[in-house]
């Protein structure tokens, strides 16, 4: 590697990445499992010559290796810089692969011989990665938002937001609902890898000195699975829980779920027949090939309503604030969750 090719740590190169585009040059399925937010790939190699040259490198040593993975890249050589000239910002780039090894130094020396200036991440992605999960468990400012099913709460945080309030939508990051019907209409969710990412970006941009909202969530949302430390902060942070009556929670539940395909819904109470049981869940089947939202719904509140009162009750005494509303208005509850906050800020 040239000597002049300047490299930074994790907390540079992301403060960095503001001005400068990144380039994260591993594998598209190593960048699809898990990336950088906003990085944009151009790998040395595909998943299939990567395997071949990790192959050879075990087998036979990094010289054959290297040899061979020089072959490989070879034919596509040109085009790499061309394309990193098209991203490249005043002819910067910031530059990374998996270790900060010889994947980001070989592409770092090519871009170079397009006019690129590249700085490397020390470390690589893995260095990142280290950067981010201890970042997460730092001590944050966060008022967690429960409530029953049905009590519109991604609804009130949005409408939070538009108030000058600091919300994380850790269902939106995780592009599912939550519930055993959360996939329902959602895009495929992330890796739990590429969640954390999503998250220390979005947490990043987020003021200190004020707390930042979130929706109580179980430790995993779908099949999503949200980083120990952070979820830990969760569990011991305030949490104003708005009660409201299965009567104003059923118009929109019922709104909500008659959008989908029966068998869609179907096969999500199927899900959950464990814990409903044999008899209740026979029961909510038969209610939605009748067509009777309502009674489906009643019986699967019945689970997630007795699953998640008892859960309030194991936290730590005074740590839960109770709010009842008797109305499902977005903007009245936003109004009550709110208020009955400014006790613990």
């Amino acid at each position: 590697m040239p000597p002049d090719i300047r490299k930074v740590d994790p907390g540079e190169f992301l403060r960095t990445r503001a001005q400068i585009p990144v380039v994260d040059v591993r594998s598209p399925g190593e960048y699809s499992y898990g990336h950088i937010p906003g990085a944009f790939n151009i790998p040395l190699f595909d998943d299939m010559q990567r395997a071949e040259v990790g192959t050879l490198y075990k087998k036979e040593g990094s010289e054959k290796a290297v040899l061979r993975g020089i072959d490989l890249a070879a034919p596509q050589m040109s085009a790499k810089p061309e394309m990193a000239l098209e991203l490249a910002h005043d002819r910067e780039l910031l530059v990374h692969c998996w270790r900060g090894g010889m994947r980001s130094e070989a592409m770092a020396w090519l871009f170079t011989t397009g006019g690129i200036k590249p700085v490397l991440l020390e470390g690589g992605y893995k260095a990142y990665r280290n950067f981010i999960l201890n970042d997460l468990g730092r001590n944050r400012k966060f008022i967690i938002l429960g409530g029953l099913t049905g009590s519109g709460k991604t609804g009130i945080l949005k409408h939070m937001m538009t108030t000058g309030r600091q919300v994380t939508d850790l269902e939106g990051l995780a592009s599912h609902r939550g519930s055993a019907f959360g996939a329902l209409g959602q895009p495929t969710q992330p890796s739990s890898e590429h969640f954390a990412n999503l998250l220390h970006d979005d947490l990043s941009g987020k003021e200190d000195n004020s707390p930042v909202w979130l929706e109580d969530e179980s430790r995993n949302i779908g099949t999503v699975f949200m980083p120990d430390n952070f979820y830990a902060l969760m569990q011991t942070a305030p949490v104003i829980a708005l009660m409201m009556s299965v009567e104003i929670r059923m118009p929109r539940l019922i709104e909500e779920y008659t959008t989908f395909p029966a068998d869609q819904i179907e096969a999500s109470v199927i899900r959950i027949s464990k814990r409903l049981g044999g008899d209740r869940t026979r029961e909510a089947l038969d209610a939605l090939k009748r067509g009777d939202y309502g009674t489906a719904i009643r019986i699967t509140l019945e689970y997630y309503d007795r699953s998640y009162n008892y859960g309030l009750s194991k936290r730590a005494a005074g740590q839960v604030i109770y709010v009842n509303t008797d109305t499902d208005n977005v903007a009245v509850n936003a109004a009550k969750v709110t208020e009955a906050a400014r006790g613990i800020l």
